[in-house]
């Protein structure tokens, strides 16, 4: 996947990093200390996936390996942030000024990176597509696209360069995006939860991360029904943020699900909580949606799996997760529960400690579920049988 006006991402040299640490004979050491696995008697509660069949098979390490290494993956994305707005600065970290403290994740430079990283995770789990959904096909062609939540932009610019014929508008609560992109694709400031106000309905609705970013997710999948054109395409790739592990080595008391449990609460008492992904599915049948496809991905914490794949996402994935926690934690701990920013950042070096111990075989669900909002014809038969 290239774009001359994208971001340009030279994967090589993370190529490169991947295959030594891939090596039967390499070492690695531990990023904050030394870790213990979890006692095998002790009795704690396992954050265990439940009914899972394809269960990822742990790579064999020794007491020397049981972390993944200090070395990161350099983010191969170059961000420019725009100026447009005054950021919010808050412990060190700025934050959207427009609907001023709506959305909790930071707005500057290292979460831009992050996004960038992030992108680069996704087309590696969707095997270079953009999307699984049919507008992402080589093939296809779109009109009018919406990517919700575009964050950097990243992902508009690269579909608005493989699609020339589509008409791309992201939309963010913050203007980071660049100003170099391809003449089909623009940028707009926005509240998705507000009422929508756009001119006219869209072939394709991209909407992706946004857990913890939408109160009611029944109204937005509504009001993206209502802005598609009949035959139109809703995406919706997104993270049940709650890890497990099929082995119950992730446990209850870790600092890694601590953490975890604390960003959610404070993201519920602010009104957006974390979404259960598994159940949008009926959700989206219950709006009007057919043709509707769901499939499961899994992000692991860290390197530990045997299978290379799942071994490459999850160096992939401990990039995006290790050095974000503060990110992650600061703003839901200190707005929602009146935590301090030293006891957040102390948690965050606990739940960095666990995203690199290599015995916490623990994982993501990652859900791309997408349906079609029936053509005319189909909603005028579907009326006609049910009078």
């Amino acid at each position: 996947l290239t774009s001359g006006f994208a971001f340009q991402h030279d994967l090589r040299s993370v190529d490169i990093v991947f295959t030594n640490m891939m090596s039967n004979n390499a070492t690695t050491t531990a990023v904050t200390g030394e870790n213990n696995p979890p006692s095998a008697g002790a009795q704690v509660p396992q954050a265990v996936a439940d009914g899972n069949t394809d269960i990822l098979a742990a790579d064999d390490v020794t007491d020397d390996e049981s972390s993944v290494s200090r070395e990161s993956l350099a983010s191969s994305t170059t961000s420019i942030t725009s100026s447009i707005l005054e950021y919010r600065l808050e412990n060190g970290r700025t934050y959207h000024s427009y609907k001023d403290g709506k959305y909790v994740a930071p707005n500057d430079e290292q979460e831009i990176d992050r996004l960038d990283l992030q992108h680069n995770l996704i087309l590696r789990t969707f095997d270079d597509r953009l999307g699984t959904a049919p507008p992402n096909d080589p093939d296809s062609k779109v009109g009018r696209v919406l990517d919700v939540g575009t964050g950097s932009g990243i992902w508009a610019i690269d579909f608005g360069d493989e699609h020339p014929e589509a008409d791309v508008i992201g939309v963010d609560l913050s203007p980071v995006q660049t100003t170099f992109v391809p003449p089909n694709v623009r940028f707009e400031v926005d509240d998705i939860e507000e009422p929508w106000s756009f001119s006219q309905p869209f072939d394709y609705i991209h909407s992706r991360m946004m857990t913890g970013s939408i109160g009611n997710w029944e109204k937005y999948i509504k009001r993206c029904y209502k802005n598609l054109t009949p035959g139109g395409y809703l995406e919706l790739n997104d993270v049940d943020a709650i890890p497990v592990s099929d082995d119950g080595t992730l446990t209850e008391d870790s600092s890694f699900m601590k953490a975890v449990r604390l960003w959610s609460e404070g993201l519920a008492i602010l009104g957006s909580p974390f979404e259960n992904f598994s159940r949008l599915e009926g959700v989206m049948k219950d709006v009007g949606f057919e043709d509707i496809h769901v499939k499961r991905f899994k992000w692991p914490t860290n390197s530990w799996p045997k299978d290379r794949k799942h071994k490459e996402l999850g160096i992939w994935n401990y990039e995006n997760l290790s050095p974000n926690w503060e990110g992650f934690l600061m703003a839901p701990l200190t707005r929602a529960m009146n935590w301090t920013k030293e006891e957040v950042l102390i948690l965050a070096m606990e739940a960095r400690r666990d995203s690199a111990n290599k015995n916490i075989h623990a994982y993501y669900n990652i859900w791309s579920i997408y349906g079609r909002k029936p053509s005319e014809t189909e909603e005028t038969q579907s009326a006609a049988s049910n009078d």
